[in-house]
């Protein structure tokens, strides 16, 4: 049975790769991507495609490179800094849970479904 060591050094590796994998999807396929916001790819014009498609890269880009903080500290750095990257990372999930609350008013649990779980690991990590 696994202990709660090795869990704690495993599940940011996993969370790493979910989060790699989602901005690979934000910079492939804008339009399922956008889903996760709960915001429909628009149809009208190619200029608010093209702005639809440029932001989305950007936050491919950025949760790409979230994943690849936490395995770089996972594997080169202390279990404190891994349960502070990991924290940040669950911020950055809480935050686009609350633009989804604001702004198309629902979806927030595609994103607060997970963020507590990241944020348990971290400070699990952080505060040993």
């Amino acid at each position: 049975m696994a202990t709660l060591h090795t869990l704690l050094r495993v599940a940011p590796n996993v969370f790493a790769t979910m989060f790699v994998g989602f901005g690979v999807n934000y910079i492939l396929s804008p339009q399922s991507a956008l889903t996760f916001f709960e915001l429909d790819y628009p149809t009208l014009s190619t200029s608010q495609k093209q702005t639809t498609d440029a932001l989305l890269a950007v936050i491919g880009v950025r949760d790409i490179f979230m994943g690849l903080a936490i395995y770089a500290v996972a594997y080169f750095g202390t279990p404190k800094a891994l349960g502070w990257i990991t924290v940040a990372a669950a911020g950055v999930a809480g935050a686009d849970g609350l633009v989804c609350k604001v702004f198309p008013g629902s979806g927030e649990w595609n994103h607060w479904g997970y963020a507590p779980m990241v944020a348990v690991v971290g400070l699990l990590l952080a505060l040993r």
